[in-house]
């Protein structure tokens, strides 16, 4: 697979890829989706707690996708095991694929916010690279869950505690080398083709974590085919 600069755009072929599933043994690969729209949402690992709220929301509207035809799919920053763990306790009906390596994130152009170095001449160039000034003094507060807006971390923190997750050793190990992936969405169609695409806070850090709502999917899986 390879990278892509930019966010894969409507029109665009979706890319192949094959992947180990967390829900059931075995790998789910494009080919084995083609013929059938499909949703497809690229998500950071399991220590986010914003991602599984996604999660549980896709699953919440996986019977209407499917009464229309389209199937829900979510790759996650997990390592399989770790992934398998998890959702042995709290099984969805979303396909769940693990890239612990975020390769197939990057097939599709979902950017990764990268912090140059104390001293370095690189202008900010958000989402692909901010500095760290940049990104503590952003605030946010995407579910509501807070009084008012709180830094991303503190919120990762907070949520986390108020959920129960604890992350283990390999949470630990994926969130030091992928922390700053961002997220993104994609709309594929029967042919393979990016029908819609949705990317996680291109106008700036305020908006980390603020993904695509359930009316708003549920309106772009309308349009397929119109």
């Amino acid at each position: 697979m390879a990278d892509q600069n930019r966010p894969l755009q409507v029109g665009d072929t979706a890319p192949s890829f094959e992947l180990a599933t967390a829900n059931f043994d075995g790998t789910v690969s494009l080919a084995d989706l083609r013929g059938r729209p499909f949703l497809i949402g690229f998500f950071r690992g399991l220590h986010c707690p914003f991602c599984r709220r996604q999660l549980e929301q896709l699953a919440g509207i996986e019977p209407t996708l499917s009464a229309a035809g389209v199937k829900i799919v979510a790759v996650i920053n997990t390592l399989v095991e770790r992934a398998r763990l998890y959702f042995r306790h709290r099984p969805t009906p979303v396909t769940l694929l693990c890239d612990p390596d975020c390769r197939t994130h990057r097939a599709y152009g979902v950017p990764r916010a990268e912090f140059p170095p104390d001293g370095s001449s690189e202008q900010p160039d958000w989402p692909y690279r901010a500095t760290m000034a940049q990104f503590q003094a952003a605030r946010i507060n995407p579910t509501g869950e807070f009084s008012q807006p709180v830094q991303p971390m503190e919120a990762n923190t907070v949520l986390n505690a108020r959920d129960g997750f604890e992350l283990d050793e390999a949470d630990h190990a994926i969130f030091a080398k992928h922390a700053t992936q961002l997220v993104g969405h994609f709309l594929v169609d029967q042919n393979g083709t990016i029908a819609w695409a949705q990317m996680e806070a291109l106008d700036g850090p305020d908006s980390l974590c603020i993904f695509p709502t359930a009316a708003e999917i549920i309106a772009a899986v309308g349009e397929l085919g119109r």
